[in-house]
């Protein structure tokens, strides 16, 4: 086994801090506006676009609406990972964030359903689907460049930076939407919903600058001078890798535990509809979304970093049979009334065991396919399968029972989803210890990384 790869082309310079910090940028503002709906499905949305409805039958129909945004997602994949294969990550990337922040920010000035009626629910479901047509197209490209800028033996900390993104998203819409729920109901559901939705253009406009100014990965800019670029990338995708679609969509079953504690959790804990007596406020809950994302922040990092020495499949497996485990005791807790106890169980779930399947699938996924049809691989096979996470909630919201033990139920069907994605990653090829132009073949070489660290080490002596 040898220690090194082959040198990078001569100007085709990775550059794998920068790639990281334009991963983790736009996902903070793909995922500060898509996490901001549905924190609103759950709490505003149902009473400004619902109000025909009794509250019940309102959150379930806000709740769909977020599921939408899931059922555009693999359709965007398709087109977007397209283009990603074909003309490069970096293009279709700002495309995807531009197309993010104008949704969002038209959400923001939508009228509601009592100025211009079933218009209301219409148009925000149609900026919903563009909403998901953009969040089909960022994780992927931003894991899949990430890591073509990474060196091996480390990219599953760079890429890592991708899903930080994305709980920092969600921690700053919560931050953001703490205030606002404070609100009198006259004023937080006239103007005061909207302010969370307008302040996303000033993160857009930032990482837009910074995402601008990357270059595009080097293994693309080879193919493009060797035109090795596939004409069809999707064709030759589903002609020579689709085994591994088929495997990393059931792997990515595990999403369910992410849209059911983040988003039907807050409503389940907080809202009387649900027939258990001990509630707690939705400020109280969205506190506790942000402390158990704030310990995510940090362990993420730092499991990406022991799957670049042990590999990646122990890592997910590992986590994935915690997340399975533990969301019995999460969801038993939100019946509680008791904050602390709830915080406890959201961070065993997120913090302790879901962040580190987080920490590594952005590695993992992009992993499995050859640089032709990377982007194209990891988008299709992702949104294909996050279909199921998208009305996640809207199955728990289905399928709770009243009273104390209602959300027994939803526990079982987030363990099954976990349990399907721990089958997906045994089936998948281990990747912490292939080179990146073998990715993606039957009988790829094999590096010595122990070597690789140790040899860094020496030169940073």
């Amino acid at each position: 086994m040898s220690v090194s790869g082959p040198a990078p082309a001569p100007g085709h310079a990775p550059t794998p801090v920068k790639a990281a910090v334009a991963a983790f940028l736009g996902s903070m503002v793909e995922y500060y506006d898509f996490f901001i709906y549905g924190v609103m499905a759950t709490l505003v949305l149902n009473k400004v676009f619902f109000t025909d409805t009794d509250p019940a039958t309102g959150t379930l129909l806000a709740l769909a609406t977020f599921g939408v945004a899931y059922v555009a997602r693999p359709v965007g994949a398709f087109f977007l990972g397209h283009y990603g294969d074909k003309i490069g990550r970096k293009k279709v990337m700002v495309f995807c964030l531009l197309l993010m922040g104008i949704s969002t920010f038209l959400i923001g000035v939508l009228p509601d359903y009592n100025t211009i009626g079933l218009w209301a629910p219409a148009l925000l479901v149609f900026l919903r689907l563009c909403q998901g047509l953009s969040a089909a197209g960022e994780q992927s490209g931003a894991s899949s460049l990430t890591i073509e800028h990474a060196p091996l033996g480390r990219r599953a900390f760079f890429a890592s930076w991708t899903l930080n993104g994305t709980q920092a998203g969600l921690i700053l819409a919560n931050l953001v939407f703490i205030p606002f729920a404070t609100l009198p109901p006259e004023h937080l559901y006239t103007w005061g919903w909207r302010v969370p939705f307008l302040f996303s253009a000033v993160l857009v406009v930032i990482a837009f600058v910074v995402r601008r100014t990357l270059d595009d990965a080097p293994v693309f800019t080879d193919l493009e001078e060797e035109h090795q670029v596939e004409d069809m990338p999707i064709k030759a995708l589903f002609r020579d890798q689709w085994r591994d679609i088929i495997r990393v969509v059931g792997c990515t079953s595990i999403g369910v535990v992410s849209s059911v504690t983040a988003t039907f959790g807050v409503a389940y804990a907080s809202k009387p509809e649900y027939g258990h007596a001990n509630l707690v406020s939705s400020s109280t809950m969205l506190w506790v979304v942000i402390g158990a994302n704030i310990g995510a922040l940090i362990v993420q990092p730092l499991v990406a970093m022991l799957s670049d020495r042990i590999g990646r499949k122990p890592v997910l497996i590992t986590a994935a049979v915690g997340s399975a485990l533990s969301s019995f005791f999460y969801l038993s807790t939100l019946t509680s009334g008791n904050g602390w106890l709830i915080f406890l169980g959201q961070f065993t779930l997120t913090s302790l065991f879901y962040s580190c399947y987080n920490a590594i699938w952005p590695s993992f996924y992009p992993e499995q396919f050859a640089a032709k049809v990377r982007y194209s691989g990891v988008a299709v096979s992702t949104q294909l399968g996050v279909v199921l996470t998208g009305f996640a909630p809207s199955i728990a919201a289905a399928i709770v029972l009243k009273g104390e033990m209602g959300w027994l139920p939803i526990a079982i069907f987030v363990c099954i989803a976990a349990t399907m994605t721990v089958v997906a990653v045994l089936f998948s090829r281990e990747t912490y210890n292939v080179p990146l132009e073998d990715l993606g073949k039957k009988n790829p070489r094999r590096m010595d990384v122990k070597a690789i660290h140790a040899e860094r080490v020496k030169e940073t002596v």
